[in-house]
Order: C-alpha cells, then structure tokens, then sequence
C-alpha cells in the first residue's frame, strides 16, 4: 500500500506540472466526519470525527478539474453488545468499546462545474490506518487493515477561493485485518470547508 501511494504522489505531481497552464491551485480544509463501520459486531449508530488537511486544483478546461486532496481523518466507532460472542480472540471488556481510527486519507475527484459556484464530484479515496485501539483482540493483535480503498461522491459549492463541500463515502474492501471472521466496512457523511492560498 505505501509503494502504491508513493507512485500515487508522484504521478500526481507530474500531472500538476503538464496541466498547470490550464490553472493549477493550492488551499487548505478542513470538516467534521459522521460515520459507523459496518458490520456484524459493530455499533449501527454514526459518530463525529474530523477531517485536516490541503487540496490541490487542476484545471482541465472551463467545466472540468481534478481535486487531489491529502487528508488527516479521524474516524469514531463503537463495538457492539456481542462484541465478544461474535468475534474470535476478542479480549474481555471488548464489547461496546469506543474504537478511533485515524487515517491518512487521500481522496481523488473529477469535478464537473454544472454553474460557476456548483460542482458535482467522484472517485477513489485511498487511506493508510495509522493508530487504532489495540485493546479489542488478544495479543495485541490488530483488529483492522493498514489499507483501505474508498469510492466517494458529492457537491460542492464554490465561492472565489472558497469552498463548500458535502461529501459521502463507503469502502470498497473489507477492513477486518482478516482475523476476524465479519466484513466491516467504514462508510458515512463528510462536510468540510476550504480556501485556496495559491
């Protein structure tokens, strides 16, 4: 996954260099994440987190651009009362756990400007797991996958060098770590908000 995401970065920045007579823009977000994992032994309500980091914009003609986006995301979910019925070497005191999940997210749209303050957004997301609770199984095993891939969708509504966006998402792959025997999947409502700096 990190071999993946370095290539990631780099074609990314090949594609700012070839495309920046088109208009190239750099800002900063932030926003509030409202998500759950889904999946048997696992909480169904939605929690809050949050989302920091910066966007680049690249221009591809009047109605189109791509939005590459690196994202600090703080993911927040509970385990369910059958927690420790349900998943094997699950450790005493596992069921209904707070669980955080922090994820170095880097979401990549195509944007299509329906009017000049709308737009209309998808892609893939990538994110690398980078802490979660070591307390839900034995042995400080870890409960859920390093890698994840999403797919995303949205509005965002442009001001200037400001912008709105509304945002959701669900993974595509599972994020057990596999030593668990139940699908789990993160999925939930982002909002955020942004400015352009250069």
């Amino acid at each position: 996954m990190k071999s993946k995401l370095s290539f990631l970065v780099v074609a990314l920045m090949a594609v700012s260099l070839t495309t920046s007579a088109q208009g190239l823009h750099f800002g900063v977000k932030g926003g509030a994440n409202l998500t759950k994992v889904d999946g048997k032994a696992m909480s169904d309500e939605f929690n809050y987190g949050y989302q920091l980091g910066g966007f680049a914009e690249i221009g591809l003609g009047k109605k189109w651009f791509i939005q590459p986006e690196v994202m600090w995301t703080e993911y927040r979910t509970r385990t369910a009362d059958d927690f420790e019925d349900i998943i094997n070497n699950a450790i005493e005191g596992s069921s209904r756990k707070d669980v955080k999940l922090n994820y170095l997210a880097i979401p990549i749209t195509l944007n299509y400007r329906l009017l000049d303050w709308f737009s209309l957004h998808a892609g893939p997301q990538f994110g690398v797991l980078l802490n979660q609770d070591k307390n839900l199984l034995e042995n400080g095993k870890d409960a859920f996958n390093s890698g994840v891939v999403s797919f995303v969708t949205g509005a965002q509504l442009n001001f200037g060098g400001f912008h709105v966006t509304g945002r959701y998402f669900t993974n595509i792959n599972d994020i057990n770590s596999g030593d668990v025997d139940n699908a789990w999947k993160n999925k939930g409502f982002q909002v955020g908000v942004g400015i352009r700096i250069l």
